[in-house]
């Protein structure tokens, strides 16, 4: 299981970390976009990559949780015993 976290947590950590690899190498992104969104002042280019972000964080969690339950059955509260 706690691998399992540690891999969600790496999915977020390169979302996160692709703003500053695409700006220090200068490379065409998504977080290029934003930072460029964000210079120029483009709220709705600005809002679609924060909600696309949100929602990539969202799923991978939403997998995580579904995962944990198949691979550990005492995490599921109908199985529990009281």
């Amino acid at each position: 299981l706690p691998g399992l976290t540690l891999s969600a947590w790496a999915v977020g950590s390169l979302i996160s970390s692709a703003v500053v690899a695409e700006i220090i190498f200068a490379r065409p992104g998504l977080g290029r976009s934003l930072v460029d969104a964000i210079i120029d002042r483009d709220l709705p280019v600005t809002l679609a990559v924060v909600f696309i972000t949100a929602a990539v964080y969202i799923l991978v969690d939403l997998v995580v949780g579904v995962l944990y339950r198949v691979i550990d059955p005492r995490t599921n509260p109908k199985g529990a015993a009281a």
